[in-house]
């Protein structure tokens, strides 16, 4: 704001110049400026409007701060060095970006809801999606691309990474659709190698979860075909839930709070019209919310290879069972019924490992 001298002996601090009776200056960072020297040396600042020197400015091509506005309420872009306001800064990985320079960065790590078109591996009519939470080594995308390194050789994406706020400090290794063959036969155990390497755990956390989405189109043409047999899958589910939850290694607590159960009723259909309700929305053992796939969410997350194609095939069998037997036979089938039809040496393997396998004791390695 402009002032007048009303006769006091004035002269300017930046100058030195006598600043006349009746002629006006301003009052800059305290100091008494002549109008000249404000014209030429001062700016205001584009935030609070307060004249300061140009000298003590801080500004880009389009933006001009004084120091308190910069330090409390802008950013330097990463990338450009433009200044950005807190309230339209981007982050990735702790580091401020502009809109511009964010959105050309290369991101290695999608946000949660990314979903890119499917691309199907394998020669099959049902195909499993898998995604691996994994924790503790950072939301990093160094380590990102060290895993997608591995998993997409030969420029074909098998894999992409995800964050996820369920989790302290990790990503989500999601895969394309892929024929348990497929799943199989693919570099799963390097990744878990250097997944490990890198210090990522998922077994040994409190957050990590493994999750298998499973295609509606392999259980029939018409959705209620297709609903017919996720009714079977449901009652199995819930009937052999004490030993599914053993197989799942999570705590009562763990699969409560992500991945509860729908509750037993006389038929498959019963549960199904409990399950669509949607009380549970998608934290449920078995989350119907998706159009295209149902996910099996009971198992706790694994950096052991065994440990994930046992989970594949056991949701391979519970599929196989719902799709040729009846409520009625999925009632008189005994647990140790169903594991003495199962012949996969990974799944036999992991069933002796947790007990559910006609008790029989077996030594096991380390989960990670």
């Amino acid at each position: 704001m402009e002032e007048k001298n009303n006769g006091n002996a004035l002269y300017c601090s930046h100058c030195g110049a006598l600043i006349g009776e009746n002629e006006d200056y301003e009052e800059v960072q305290g100091e008494v400026v002549c109008m000249d020297c404000v014209e030429r040396h001062t700016v205001r600042c584009d935030s609070c409007s307060e004249l300061i020197f140009e000298s003590d400015s801080i500004s880009d091509e389009y933006t001009t701060l004084c120091e308190h506005c910069a330090e409390n309420y802008y950013r330097r872009c990463r990338e450009c060095n433009c200044l950005v306001h807190d309230d339209a800064v981007y982050w990735e990985n702790d580091n401020p970006y502009c809109s511009e320079c964010y959105h050309d960065i290369q991101h290695s790590i999608h946000e949660y809801n990314y979903k890119p078109e499917p691309v199907f591996f394998g020669d099959s009519d049902r195909y499993f999606g898998v995604e691996l939470e994994i924790d503790g080594a950072g939301k990093d995308d160094d380590n990102a691309n060290e895993l997608l390194s591995v998993a997409n050789k030969n420029d074909t994406e098998h894999i992409y990474v995800k964050s996820d706020g369920s989790l302290d400090d990790g990503i989500e290794l999601v895969s394309f659709p892929m024929s348990l063959n497929y799943h199989k036969q693919f570099c799963w155990e390097e990744i878990m190698r250097k997944a490990i390497a890198l210090g990522y755990r998922s077994h040994q956390t409190s957050t990590c979860g493994l999750h298998c989405h499973v295609n509606r189109s392999c259980f029939g043409d018409t959705r209620e075909e297709q609903d017919l047999v996720i009714s079977r899958i449901l009652f199995f589910v819930e009937k052999h839930w004490a030993e599914l939850l053993k197989f799942s290694r999570r705590s009562e607590y763990s699969i409560n709070r992500w991945a509860a159960r729908y509750g037993y009723e006389r038929t498959g259909r019963d549960i199904l019209e409990k399950a669509k309700k949607g009380n549970l929305g998608r934290y449920a053992a078995v989350n119907l919310q998706n159009y295209a796939t149902i996910e099996f969410r009971l198992f706790r997350g694994t950096l052991k290879y065994n440990t994930l194609i046992a989970a594949l095939e056991l949701v391979d069998k519970i599929c196989d069972v719902a799709l040729d037997y009846s409520d009625e036979e999925i009632e008189k089938q005994s647990w140790s019924e169903f594991v003495g039809t199962i012949t996969e040496p990974e799944l036999i393997t992991y069933l002796k490992e947790r007990k559910l396998y006609v008790n029989e004791d077996v030594e096991s390695e380390v989960e990670m």
